[in-house]
């Protein structure tokens, strides 16, 4: 699964970057939770537009909005076919940005927390939907969640799911809502290149999404 991420990069670079339109304030995030706000980019228009969005998805069709709290993840085999994400699938997909994301490693009754990031340090974008919840008499509430797929060969000592990150050249293809070419956007949902990524040893502070602090992201071996 993917259940805890980072994103501090500036909002200038991340629009240098991912060639977005945003226009609200952005700080540094070391331990974005469920739940919370995530900056997440969008395609209207044939533009890339960047929202927050509320990490745990609430189907448009859902009586509770409480269901979000079990639709964090969304695991991309059969992604097509689940009532809770097949409509989402076909024309409700979106980046949701990140710098590093964390797993546990089981260690007998312990669990060992690392960070996985980029060899080059830059964020990334993950393969996310989103949909839109409505109730007479409230704000539209826009949720998304996290497709995760199996590890590679990075992660997977530490769990046997990992996030979908997407590459570059295949944000288009993912964010375009007229696109809705199953087999073609199921190609997309593939463990990451190993080779670029990295893994470190974090410490316990991540346990926590209290805890909002840079040292979250300190290596093990540099405390």
């Amino acid at each position: 699964m993917c259940g805890r991420f980072s994103l501090t990069e500036e909002i200038y670079n991340l629009k240098r970057q991912f060639e977005f339109e945003f226009f609200e304030e952005i700080g540094p995030r070391y331990n974005i939770a469920p739940s919370q706000m995530v900056l997440a980019i969008g395609q209207n228009k044939g533009e890339r537009k960047g929202a927050y969005l509320k990490w745990g998805l609430v189907p448009y069709w859902a009586n509770d909005p409480k269901i979000g709290y079990k639709m964090i993840n969304a695991r991309s085999e059969g992604i097509d076919e689940k009532p809770s994400f097949k409509q989402p699938f076909k024309q409700r997909r979106c980046l949701i940005l990140s710098d590093g994301f964390y797993e546990w490693k089981k260690n007998g009754k312990e669990k060992q927390p690392y960070r996985f990031f980029m060899k080059d340090n830059k964020p990334f974008a993950l393969a996310g939907l989103y949909d839109v919840w409505k109730k007479e008499g409230q704000s539209p509430l826009v949720t998304c969640t996290i497709i995760t797929t199996t590890p590679n060969e990075v992660t997977e000592d530490v769990h046997d799911r990992m996030p979908v990150i997407l590459k570059k050249e295949d944000y288009d293809t993912w964010l375009d809502p007229n696109n809705q070419d199953i087999s073609v956007l199921k190609s997309l949902l593939t463990p990451y290149p190993a080779k670029e990524m990295m893994k470190y040893e974090i410490s316990s502070l991540v346990n926590s999404p209290k805890n909002e602090v840079p040292e979250i992201l300190q290596p093990m071996n540099s405390m």
